[in-house]
């Protein structure tokens, strides 16, 4: 097959920074199969390029009016040599680019949805569904669309509640690049470690987590917090744990790639989510497959996994979470518990495993298509 991918970025030329996992892991799977991927990148560099990555072209359109030239590109290269189907990931710029695919050369389009697309949190100004601009561009992509994908279950029922039916494919990982590892049980005299791999951001919502820290600490429960991930708010949450006195319980090492996050999540007890909004999140599974169970706020896959699988309560409760986690700490059993059942979750759903469920989706798409 021909596929074209069209995502805003994440498929940086240097495969470390700036790119997304699952992404990456999707082409590289896609291209071992014997499929030509050309992937259309809408704002990864500034300047219109294009460069090899992982056996597929990528285009970078790098300019305004990204949504135009993006469309200008697929078209050119369906010109060159016809695509059999479209995915866009996400229901912006990249589905309405996908749309435009669709609507002038009949290519068929799967739209995956891997976050924020169906959401309006305007307290944070965060969402497809947020002004009446983003719906239209949302409702553009999702009509012309053969076939929509979410991540989680948790996020199909919200898509069905503002009239998207979706399919659930989670974005699993890349078990050669990541291998499982069996959870093990902590010292209990060693401060319980907390990891969270997160931007700081408004929608992850990190002020609710510092909250929580606070109360871990009234509670004389020695632990450590690890909040991985590129500051987008300007030294805020740097701020907020030196005004919290948090300094000695909480490290900001930045950003780091993905090869050298599997070493925080082995020495981590405990990842935690305080989102407040999720679609999956990846670096839940990636916990999961190194044997680190989650607690977090009921977004994506933690409100899917919980009971069984995790913990999840109710969003910016930092009582709740702080409570979540007193819980686990004090209870080992539980906690092992809570591993060996998200590692059966993660390990079944692999990477390998939504590369075949996107294939199996391509061919329906195309087969839609044919017989319509």
């Amino acid at each position: 097959m021909r596929i074209a991918l069209i995502t805003p970025g994440g498929v940086d030329r240097t495969g470390t920074h700036r790119v997304i996992p699952c992404m990456l892991w999707l082409i590289e799977r896609l291209t071992r199969a014997g499929h030509d991927i050309q992937v259309i990148a809408l704002q990864q560099e500034p300047r219109p390029d294009r460069w090899r990555l992982l056996d597929a072209d990528v285009h970078n359109i790098g300019s305004r009016p990204r949504s135009l030239r993006g469309i200008a590109k697929l078209l050119r290269l369906h010109r060159e040599k016809p695509f059999d189907v479209v995915h866009a990931f996400w229901a912006g710029i990249p589905g309405l680019v996908g749309g435009g695919g669709h609507v002038l050369a009949d290519i068929p389009v799967v739209l995956t949805l891997p976050g924020g697309d169906v959401v309006r949190l305007p307290e944070i100004r965060y969402g497809g569904h947020l002004t009446a601009t983003s719906r239209a561009v949302t409702a553009l992509a999702l009509r012309a669309a053969s076939f929509v994908t979410v991540p989680s279950e948790t996020m199909r029922a919200h898509a069905r509640s503002v009239g998207v039916d979706a399919l659930r494919i989670p974005l699993g990982v890349a078990l050669d690049l990541w291998p499982a590892a069996s959870p093990r049980r902590r010292d209990p005299a060693q401060p319980l470690r907390l990891l969270q791999i997160a931007s700081l951001n408004r929608v992850k919502d990190q002020p609710t987590l510092l909250a929580a820290a606070v109360q871990l600490r009234a509670a004389n429960l020695p632990f450590t917090l690890d909040i991985v991930g590129e500051d987008t708010l300007d030294g805020e949450i740097h701020a907020a744990i030196s005004a919290l006195k948090l300094e000695d319980r909480i490290r900001l090492p930045g950003f780091q790639p993905q090869a050298q996050l599997r070493d925080w999540v082995d020495q981590a007890d405990l990842m935690v989510v305080s989102s407040l909004s999720e679609g999956a999140p990846i670096a839940m599974l990636e916990a999961a497959v190194a044997g680190v169970p989650t607690v977090g706020t009921a977004v994506g896959l933690v409100a899917e996994y919980a009971p069984e699988a995790a913990i999840a309560v109710p969003r910016r409760d930092a009582g709740a979470l702080a409570a979540a986690i007193l819980r686990i700490a004090g209870d080992e059993e539980l906690r092992l518990r809570l591993s060996n059942a998200a590692q059966a979750r993660a390990l079944v759903e692999d990477a390998d495993f939504t590369a075949s469920a996107f294939l199996d989706l391509y061919a329906r798409a195309i087969h839609a298509r044919k017989t319509a």
